[in-house]
């Protein structure tokens, strides 16, 4: 039988600006190249064509004669199909139809036979409510777990149907968790938990209690304009465009998926500007990275393709020039990046200047196993807008299977190091310890020297591991790290963990810096070990108290994967407090690229989050959590560097500001420290609690060395700063209190 022809995975959107279509000719060619790679792509083991595999099934039962355990074989795996492609009432249908046929003649069917037939009809009913409910009849709350009124489904039958598939399920095996927790969510999407779950099954309300008090952060994105639907992707937020407001990119990993780029109108509403902002072609992307490769002023962009995929992922990268008038070219080609080695499944990147140049550099984490290899690559910046690549020469590119990577000083000497966070192996950090050859030092063709020192700085504990990042979570000026678990031992992990019961799945791990080139694993002591498949993260400051707070995007490629997004409160650098529930995080539905961000001017971050699943028919909207804000402050600090590179990436900013109790307290960030899935803006928003004057603001230039101090400076201002120049300059008040909207 030939092959189905091959069709289409798209992505719904809404409220594009009509304005005249820009496309650079070296864009257009990159949408051809994306378009034909997938086209090349073997229909029978990429991911993203089910549709096609659900035509070849559906033909053999229509076309060839089929024994009875033949047919109930194809039926399976063409339900399985078309659960895959989003049709989940024709997965039902023909799952039912399985059931029918093996309540005719019980021989065919084994135990495990009808245990995995009953799971299969329990995620095709709870997707089909999701679907019919959450999806197409969203609502503000539609998915924020635990759901409450709004969010009750008001077509019913696809949790009707998962209680009964659940309740037989449990029926038959008591001790089946993944069920007991799939059958608390179905009675919530019917409106009927607690009091109809039985008591066997019943995991306690207060099992969701808020560890701190928080304010909700009312979910704004349809009504804001970032009314988007797609699959697990990427954001970043910035001011593309230069008039003082950050915008929106966010990609989707569908290959034929539209990038999108929302721009901020100043009154907390967004518009879709991709058409005429040079972004048509521009399909796919797992993920997005923020830079300023050519030191121009003007922020560009690097889209990362094919993670997960193995050899259906060979797409290349992007790296998206801003032109400075609202307009992006794709210049992969002409900066050197469209190497053959770069058409290699990723989902990770980071730049630094790591030779202290005063231009950025960047290392892309490939995707690598015995069968499929892909060295991961490290480019040099040639200055002129093209890179030469040096990972072999400098020895890190053949490290496996990589997940995650984030440059970070964690030894305070001034060269940015780079930790490695490892799928099926140990993780990697990667001290910076100069040039190569001492007597050339601007000879990289000689590479780079890099000393893998994981063991000895105490963080390698991990084998199975996600997104990660260096931040200063307790506010002393060394680096720590954080890093996510991810893998998945048994889905029973996923009900396990939501009811408090053992685990065998890797949990995050936080490394506190012990000043002396090593790190104590605090993951238990600070309360963060207990967040599983956590895919896209971020941190910033919700409360804007100074004590960096985190939020997970969790879930996996599988539907039964309903795990609600978890945000934690840092309580002065002693613990992290799970306020998911009191701040109304917790999105049932997959969360992937995360931002924190000051969207409305309003001197508080609210939280930008791209949601989808991988499978083709699991896509959804993204979702823009809105701060309330306090009576606390903060400032806002955009770094120019001169001799350092222009991004300021490296630049250390120092906070003095009086505690209250009159004593100093000293805050600490790192421009360019950001998570490896999710993109904060250059600028740095820094929560000072109730003071309303900086004492101090100290920034050490990374190229440089130099030091600029400022004092008496006042709160709830955004001020820029040039390398050198020890003056801010003021560009608007970032303190509205309650006047900005959305």
């Amino acid at each position: 039988m030939a092959p189905p022809a091959i069709g289409s995975v798209s992505m719904p959107t809404k409220g594009e600006d009509a304005a005249p279509i820009y496309q650079a000719e070296s864009t257009k060619r990159m949408a051809k190249l994306l378009r034909n790679i997938f086209a090349a792509t073997d229909w029978k083991l990429d991911p993203s064509k089910p549709t096609q595999r659900v035509d070849y099934y559906s033909e053999l039962l229509r076309t060839k004669p089929l024994s009875f355990e033949q047919d109930t074989i194809v039926r399976q795996q063409l339900a399985r199909e078309m659960l895959g492609s989003g049709d989940a009432a024709g997965a039902i249908r023909q799952l039912e139809e399985v059931r029918r046929r093996w309540q005719r003649d019980a021989r065919i069917m084994s135990a495990n036979g009808i245990k995995q037939l009953g799971k299969d009809l329990a995620l095709a009913y709870l997707r089909l409510g999701e679907q019919e409910n959450c999806a197409t009849m969203h609502g503000q709350r539609a998915c924020l777990f635990p759901l409450r009124a709004s969010a009750v489904h008001q077509m019913p039958r696809g949790a009707e149907g998962a209680v009964r598939e659940l309740s037989a399920l449990l029926e038959a095996n008591p001790s089946d968790s993944e069920s007991q927790w799939l059958l608390n969510v179905a009675y919530m999407q019917l409106g009927r938990y607690p009091k109809d779950v039985p008591v066997r099954w019943l995991i306690p309300e207060s099992r969701f209690d808020s560890e701190a008090k928080l304010p909700e952060f009312p979910e704004v994105a349809a009504s804001s304009g970032i009314d988007i639907t797609g699959h697990a992707g990427g954001v970043v937020v910035e001011d593309f465009d230069g008039d003082g407001q950050l915008d929106i990119m966010v990609t989707s990993s569908g290959p034929l998926d539209q990038m999108h780029l929302f721009h901020n109108n100043g009154d907390g509403t967004f518009r879709d500007v991709t058409r005429q902002s040079g972004l048509l072609g521009e399909t796919g992307g797992l993920n997005l990275v923020l830079t300023d490769y050519n030191n121009d002023g003007h922020p560009d962009v690097l889209v990362l393709r094919g993670g997960w995929w193995g050899k259906q992922g060979l797409y290349p990268m992007s790296l998206l020039r801003n032109n400075g008038n609202g307009t992006f070219d794709d210049v992969t080609e002409a900066a050197g990046l469209l190497l053959p080695a770069s058409s290699a499944p990723t989902n990770t990147a980071a730049w630094a200047d790591f030779d202290g140049d005063g231009w950025l550099d960047l290392f892309v984490g490939h995707e690598s196993s015995a069968s499929d290899p892909h060295p991961s690559q490290l480019f040099h910046n040639n200055h002129d807008g093209t890179f030469t690549e040096i990972a072999a020469a400098s020895g890190i590119a053949n490290l496996g299977f990589v997940k995650g990577v984030a440059w970070g000083d964690f030894n305070n000497d001034g060269r940015p190091d780079l930790y490695v966070s490892m799928m099926y192996g140990r993780n990697k950090l990667f001290r910076n310890d100069g040039p190569a050859d001492k007597n050339a030092p601007h000879d990289l063709t000689k590479g780079w020297k890099f000393t893998d020192v994981p063991e000895a700085a105490g963080v390698s504990q991990q084998s199975n591991s996600f997104a990660t990042w260096f931040f200063d979570y307790d506010n002393d000026g060394w680096p720590d790290i954080f890093v996510a678990g991810y893998s998945l031992q048994s889905s029973s992990d996923v009900g396990a963990f939501e009811m408090g019961l053992p685990i065998a799945s890797e949990k995050p791990k936080l490394y506190r810096n012990n000043h002396d080139g090593t790190f104590t694993d605090v993951s238990a002591q600070t309360h963060l070990d207990r967040a599983i498949l956590t895919m896209g993260a971020n941190f910033g400051d919700l409360d804007n108290d100074g004590w960096l707070d985190i939020y997970l995007g969790t879930g996996d490629s599988t539907y039964q994967a309903l795990l609600p997004n978890r945000m934690f409160r840092n309580d002065h650098g002693q613990r992290f407090q799970d306020v998911t529930t009191a701040g109304d995080f917790g999105h049932l539905q997959k969360g992937h690229g995360i931002a924190f961000a000051d969207l409305r001017r309003s001197g508080f971050e609210d939280i930008c989050e791209e949601m989808g699943g991988a499978q083709v028919g699991d896509v959804y909207q993204s979702a823009l959590y809105r701060n309330p804000g306090n009576k606390n402050h903060s400032i806002t600090l955009k770094l120019e560097g001169v001799r350092s590179n222009r991004a300021a990436f490296g630049a250390k900013i120092k906070l003095t500001v009086g505690s209250g109790k009159g004593t100093k307290r000293y805050i600490f960030r790192t421009v360019g420290f950001g998570s490896s899935f999710g993109g904060n803006p250059f600028e740095q928003h820094i929560g000072i609690g109730l003071a309303e004057v900086i004492d101090e603001v100290e920034v050490t230039w990374p190229a440089t060395g130099i030091v600029d101090r400022i004092r008496a400076v006042k709160a709830d201002h955004h001020y820029t700063l040039r390398e050198g120049d020890s003056k801010l300059t003021q560009l608007n008040s970032a303190n509205s209190r309650g006047q900005a909207k959305f």
